[in-house]
């Protein structure tokens, strides 16, 4: 491998991975990883994330959010805890955060207040954001650009969207995460980022899901980055090569390089 990428969003803390985690991580250095992003999604989830970051302290980097498929009636109390860990230590991000209205509609106010007081705490912590909007691309930026602060970056995780929304998400600061969705047959993401520049785009898995073609409806891991670099690099005309080092520029311009 003639390049070291890093993947900005993957759930190497799953329990998908609890019985081979160390050949997953060794198998994805090996690729090229250089290191990886953790983002939390509830409660539950945050000892799992940070023993990962205890056992692989040079690889994987902690967020700290709650994700909008786990924002319940009493969510007030789950983001007391998220504040509560902000307030205790570093971490590289708040997330993943967002509305998800792909699997129920019905509590939508609610993961719109979460996202909005989380957006808040990332301002208020000097932290960017990593955004998670399924099927609620356009209601998630109305509400972030009613609530983040002017200097406020972050990125938009798993996109899906068109040119005009690449327009928008670059307009304010914002990057682009790119995964295996890229390399679906008929996702027409290829052709969206056929315009999208190179500078406003990172790269990420979002293991254990949405593995990349060949390995499409499989788990997904880390060490699979590299099928997404060749299909950018050849959507954008270039080398892998310029891929892999301009995205691992910009993770580490939106994460602070941590």
């Amino acid at each position: 491998m003639d390049f070291t990428y890093i993947d900005t969003h993957a759930h190497i803390y799953a329990e998908e991975f609890e019985k081979d985690t160390t050949d997953v991580l060794e198998n994805a250095r090996s690729s090229g990883l250089k290191k990886l992003f953790m983002p939390n999604v509830d409660l539950q989830s945050i000892d799992r994330m940070l023993e990962m970051e205890h056992r692989y302290p040079d690889l994987c980097i902690p967020m700290m959010g709650l994700h909008p498929c786990y924002v319940k009636k009493d969510f007030e109390k789950d983001l007391y805890e998220i504040e509560a860990w902000l307030n205790r230590r570093k971490f590289a991000a708040v997330g993943e955060i967002g509305i998800d209205l792909y699997w129920d509609t019905t509590h939508k106010d609610w993961q719109e207040e979460a996202f909005a007081i989380q957006v808040q705490l990332a301002a208020k912590h000097n932290l960017p954001i990593a955004i998670h909007c399924r099927n609620s691309y356009r209601e998630t930026m109305d509400l972030l650009l009613k609530v983040k602060s002017d200097s406020q970056t972050g990125v938009f995780h798993c996109f899906t969207g068109d040119q005009k929304d690449i327009d928008e998400i670059k307009e304010i600061g914002f990057y682009i995460g790119v995964g295996g969705v890229i390399t679906f047959k008929n996702s027409g993401l290829d052709k969206v980022m056929e315009t999208a520049d190179l500078s406003n785009l990172v790269l990420e898995t979002d293991a254990p899901y949405l593995a990349p073609v060949p390995y499409r409806g499989k788990r997904n891991e880390p060490g699979y980055i590299p099928f997404v670099v060749k299909k950018l690099a050849e959507v954008k005309k270039c080398s892998e090569e310029e891929v892999a080092k301009v995205t691992s520029l910009n993770a580490e311009k939106l994460f602070g390089n941590v």
